[in-house]
């Protein structure tokens, strides 16, 4: 039977028994007439024009879908056939055209890009703002923590949205939000305004960081999604290090204002694509649209007086049926409530935190390095202002080295998979990933301390740059290692496991520009750096361990377990 097992529901009169496998048929008793059971049991016999005689069947992207009776010969007088709805749109993403992919990918890496711009932007006019509002550094980076933490709480209550109502409203909703919170930015005349600002600029964003890979994983399959992921891993950093490099100029040159005046300007240019470019990449609620379609044609051709379509299975004209169906999607009846739905979202990542050794750890790992990365906002400045007496607009170019950084690590990235794959790594396992996110994860620390140990002004400023561009290819090479092995590992969990790992990212990023100062200060530039630097070395051993052990601790897993036992 096309697209699944048909519920039937019987002409009026018939009790219902259910059947083991869940369809509905006649309980036939001595007082049921015959010609009632005939017209149940061959559905071509009579009038098909009451809705008992209506069959609700699963709908698939692969399902044949039948021909409406009579529209190709109306009788006299009958009124012609409303015309066929257009079903393009609404094809399986993974069928889409590579042209049609590559822009969708184009478009969700530059929000992503936007939205990681946006959290070093505030950073450059921290001098006039601290001293306008009478704020020290460390309360005035609260305005980064503020925008982390929407980062981190946002995605676990706006996920269930995406999935019952597809990605694209949450997009374009989110870009909205994104530009308003922008300029409200921009008009505050007060550092409070600028925190509730900053803190809804980061619920708006959260959605072109952390919903871009669940895009990516609508329209490719796990064996074509390193190419667009390392484009989206490489697009968050490029957009982190232009975020101080960009408005620096700015600030220097014009008013802080214009700092924020200009994301908004870019942003809502990006919502206007969005709209007008982002199509619905969530299978189940394409799938879901399309039945609706269908069905909405299916009662215009009945008020059109075109009842049934026809069915023929083996292509044999004596073994036609002419049935009176509608559509529907098992996703749609499996689904939960959306209150039960944010419930599991908001605890099952944690669940999986605290009971997953591997979501912990990689957990751990990414938030560190993520953590090193914000730090760069506050570190930078300190360290390039004091020992070389750089200004605000040589400072933010030194920026540069992050956004350069992750330029060179995306097409490395990208050969390095071809290259494991031509000599045999890629095993099939998650661990075939690791195998070079081993060594060059190992940048991070060796990053750290060079930077420390070259920070001094006898040493060339190009020298502790270089160190920037070191560390941020090791922290491109966690990012992307941690996204691919949790989604290869836990399948239908994944937005679980890399929701827990986005919550601890951000979180911490949010508190290290907090004590960032004070560390630089207090214990000095090399050993501030060495401190970081030793705690890398020791995180560094998590891509070891599963690369010998992962398949053993995969299967100890209740989630992992479950998913490898399914294959």
């Amino acid at each position: 039977m096309p697209g699944g097992d048909p519920k039937k529901v019987p002409p009026a009169g018939l009790p219902l028994n259910l059947t083991s496998d869940g369809v509905c048929e006649p309980h036939l008793n001595m007082n049921s007439s015959r010609m009632e059971a005939e017209l149940y049991e061959n559905p071509t016999k009579g009038t098909l024009d009451t809705y008992q005689d209506i069959e609700y069947i699963y709908l698939n992207f692969d399902t044949p879908l039948p021909h409406p009776m009579g529209i190709s010969s109306p009788q006299p007088g009958q009124a012609p056939p409303p015309s066929s709805p257009d079903l393009e749109k609404f094809a399986s993403p993974f069928l889409w055209a590579e042209s049609r992919k590559t822009v969708i990918t184009i478009i969700s890496c530059a929000v992503t890009a936007m939205s990681a711009y946006a959290a070093g932007a505030y950073t450059p006019p921290a001098e006039e703002l601290t001293a306008k509002w009478n704020i020290s550094k460390v309360v005035y980076n609260l305005g980064i923590s503020l925008y982390t933490f929407g980062f981190a709480i946002a995605p676990m209550v706006l996920a269930p949205f995406s999935e019952i109502n597809g990605r694209r409203p949450i997009f374009v909703s989110s870009g909205f939000i994104f530009t308003v919170c922008l300029i409200g930015c921009g008009v505050t005349e007060s550092f409070a305004g600028m925190l509730v600002a900053r803190f809804f600029l980061g619920i708006g964003g959260s959605t072109f960081s952390t919903m871009v890979g669940g895009v990516i994983s609508d329209i490719y399959h796990a064996e074509h999604r390193n190419v667009p992921m390392s484009c989206f891993s490489g697009a968050v950093l490029f957009g982190t290090g232009l975020g101080p490099l960009i408005p620096s100029f700015i600030d220097y040159r014009a008013n802080w204002r214009w700092i924020h005046y200009s994301q908004a300007i870019t942003s809502a240019v990006l919502v206007i694509v969005l709209f007008a470019f982002l199509k619905e990449t969530r299978g189940s609620v394409l799938l879901s649209q399309k039945s609706k379609t269908l069905n909405k044609y299916y009662e215009a051709l009945e008020g059109a007086g075109y009842y049934g379509v026809t069915f023929d299975p083996d292509h044999v004209e004596e073994k036609q049926q002419i049935r009176r169906i509608r559509w529907k999607v098992k996703s749609d009846e499996e689904r939960d409530s959306i209150v039960k739905m944010i419930t599991i979202s908001c605890y099952r990542p944690f669940h999986l935190l605290f009971t997953e050794p591997v979501v912990f750890f990689f957990s751990l790992w990414v938030a560190f390095s993520w953590a090193v990365l914000y730090l760069k906002f506050i570190a930078i400045p300190i360290v390039f202002s004091t020992n070389y007496n750089f200004n605000k607009e040589q400072t933010g170019a030194v920026f540069a080295a992050v956004s350069i950084g992750s330029l060179i690590a995306t097409p490395l990235s990208i050969y390095q998979e071809k290259l494991a794959m031509r000599l045999g790594k890629m095993s099939g396992t998650p661990e075939g990933r690791l195998y070079f996110t081993c060594i060059e994860s190992i940048l991070l620390p060796i990053g750290l301390f060079w930077f420390g140990w070259t920070s001094f002004p006898s040493v060339p400023w190009i020298v502790s740059t270089l160190a920037i561009g070191c560390s941020t290819i090791g922290i491109f090479s966690i990012y992307l290692a941690t996204f691919n092995y949790l989604a290869d590992t836990y399948h239908r969990y994944a937005s679980s496991a890399i929701a827990a790992q986005s919550c601890c990212r951000n979180v911490l990023g949010a508190i290290f520009p907090l004590v960032t100062n004070s560390m630089f200060t207090n214990l000095g530039y090399p050993a501030a750096s060495s401190l970081l630097g030793g705690i890398g070395i020791l995180l560094t051993i998590v891509p070891w361990i599963l690369v010998f052990y992962g398949p053993r601790i995969r299967a100890r897993s209740k989630f992992a377990s479950e998913i490898m036992d399914q294959h």
